[in-house]
């Protein structure tokens, strides 16, 4: 099931006196930020409606006012809140490409030969080694965090890649592993 919402951004700060916030986009574009009309703040559990007055571009920064925030100490209480957005919009997707928060919660499935027996439910092809948690920036490209069906506690990280990862199939929430081995 997709997520209705989605965050594309993150105030970092203030812009001037006016309320005017400093916002980082998730993906790393910002054209899709200023169709922006209404938002959700978001902050652990904590949330709140916004309306947009105004969004500008910067060099890899927006610029977004807020309806009701108006003031550089009031912008300074919302650093480091996530904006949500409905889906549309947000970044549209090329090809494998995926959203981090449909990639959560994806059972990571093996099938070959050498899948752990007791990891393959009957009637299926493939043994679901694990559970996708997060998806995180490294040296050398994103990384799945994945805590592993054998272990209550043991997390994993795997190169999210080509050669170690498949099939991404997000309608079935499954994202396939190349090899055993990379969770070791």
């Amino acid at each position: 099931m997709e997520k209705a919402q989605l965050v594309v951004g993150f105030i970092r700060g203030t812009h001037g006196f006016s309320g005017e916030c400093k916002v980082e986009s998730a993906s790393g574009e910002y054209e899709h930020l200023l169709d922006l009309k209404e938002v959700t703040l978001v902050h652990g559990d904590q949330q709140r409606e916004a309306k947009v007055e105004s969004v500008s571009l910067g060099n890899a920064v927006a610029y977004v006012k807020f309806e009701g925030i108006d003031s550089d100490e009031a912008v300074l209480k919302y650093r480091h809140w996530g904006i949500k957005v409905p889906r549309k919009y947000c970044k549209p997707l090329n090809k494998d490409e995926w959203y981090v928060e449909d990639l959560r919660d994806c059972s990571l499935i093996y099938e070959g030969k050498d899948a752990p027996a007791t990891l393959i439910a009957p009637g299926s092809k493939y043994a679901v080694v694990g559970t996708i948690t997060d998806v995180m920036e490294g040296g050398g490209g994103n990384l799945l965090e994945v805590s592993l069906a054998e272990s209550c506690n043991r997390k994993v990280l795997v190169p999210f890649n080509k050669e170690f990862i498949g099939k991404v199939d997000i309608k079935n929430k499954t994202v396939q592993l190349m090899h055993l081995w990379i969770l070791e």
